[in-house]
């Protein structure tokens, strides 16, 4: 027979507090209380199932709880004065506390338990988040990667970018050369299953020594690189080997896999805290930018290297130019030139943010060195 405490019942009911004796028994998903009301000699005691209490917080036995309070829900309540009693009684009857008690009183626990989450979010975001990107992204529309890219478009000539300055004799030669290029994607290219973005190329200044994609399809190349291209005397191929580079970005979908990894990391995190504040959606922003865009550049620049090789056109002249406008002594020059410096209005957040996402590769003279040399790691063949 389990041990009998004394314990203060409110019913809810009245205001008035009734004594009781309280038992705990083993029950198949844990202890069950069985409530004896000492004002009805003889009555049956009331059974409440364990699921049925709302069980006190952890109890040390360094610091024993004088009064404790069981919440019984629509039950009412009971206080026990003799806390240890009442846990040496629910350790007798099979009560074992919970991960989250034992994290509340014993240090190791919650050390050990904060390890493990530390690595299952470094996991989440090292493998997961990119997975789960790359299998998302493709079931996203083309229309939607379209629509992204004009609005962002339409951002950065407002805010950022200014035409381009080119003539357009030169312009058409350079569009020309692009659509030959092109034309070599065939099927054995495709990333994603039935994913077929009309590929476009706009010229613009403002932004220094650039190319960039936008999802969808949409490139656009800066006078600044077509201009770094002309002064070290690399001919057109070199221009060609950086947009090949740019279409493996759209063919990879590489832009909508960070705007989903952005999301699925900020999802994961707020699953994990609780709460997405805007300090983890800041630092979720900056790993998504960080660690997922060398990965893509590896990609892109394998694309390129197969679609170079089979539009038969060298890659030494795209390595040269990559070289070139990455020297500290380009980036004076184009800090110098006029058309470089942005607007006097300072451009918005979000403008500007998708600016740095899209001007910068990271490791561009390793990445360079290594194109030259032919030593590319990691590239397939094309199916």
């Amino acid at each position: 027979m389990e041990p009998l405490l004394r314990a203060r019942w409110f019913d809810g009911l009245s205001s008035q507090a009734q004594p009781v004796l309280v038992g705990l028994a083993p029950g198949p998903r844990g202890p069950a209380l069985h409530l004896h009301p000492l004002t009805a000699s003889g009555a049956a005691p009331r059974v409440f199932a364990h699921g049925e209490i709302g069980w006190p917080e952890a109890w040390n036995p360094r610091r024993a709880q004088r009064t404790v309070v069981v919440d019984l829900r629509s039950g009412g309540s009971l206080e026990i004065d003799n806390g240890a009693q009442w846990h040496a009684a629910l350790e007798a009857a099979g009560g074992r506390p919970g991960l989250a008690q034992r994290m509340q009183t014993h240090w190791r626990v919650f050390a050990a338990v904060l390890v493990v989450a530390v690595l299952g979010l470094w996991a989440f975001y090292r493998w997961g988040t990119p997975w789960a990107a790359a299998q998302l992204a493709q079931h996203v529309p083309l229309g939607w990667e379209q629509q992204l890219s004009a609005d962002a478009m339409q951002e950065l000539d407002a805010s950022y970018l200014k035409p381009s300055k080119l003539a357009p004799e030169r312009q058409a030669e350079l569009r020309a050369a692009f659509d030959s290029l092109v034309q070599q994607m065939g099927p054995e290219f495709a990333r994603y299953p039935g994913y077929a973005p009309t590929m476009t190329l706009a010229f613009r200044s403002g932004m220094g020594a650039n190319a960039f994609a936008l999802p969808g399809g949409a490139m656009v190349v800066t006078d600044g690189l077509v201009e770094a291209a002309r002064k070290r005397g690399l001919g057109d191929d070199a221009l060609v080997g950086v947009l090949a580079h740019e279409m493996g970005h759209v063919v990879h979908r590489h832009t909508t896999r960070l705007v989903v990894e952005q999301g699925v990391l900020n999802v994961g995190l707020g699953l994990a805290m609780g709460d997405v504040s805007s300090i983890v959606a800041t630092g979720s922003t900056l790993l998504t930018g960080l660690a997922y865009q060398r990965n893509h550049e590896a990609e892109a620049d394998c694309f390129a290297v197969a679609l170079m090789r089979k539009a038969q056109r060298p890659l030494a002249p795209m390595a040269d130019l990559l070289l070139a406008i990455d020297g500290p002594e380009d980036e004076k020059e184009s800090k110098k030139g006029k058309d470089d410096k942005p607007k006097a209005t300072p451009p918005s957040s979000s403008s500007s943010a998708l600016a740095n996402l899209l001007s910068s590769h990271p490791a561009t003279a390793e990445r360079a060195q290594r194109m030259k040399s032919g030593q590319l790691q990691g590239c397939t063949a094309p199916r």
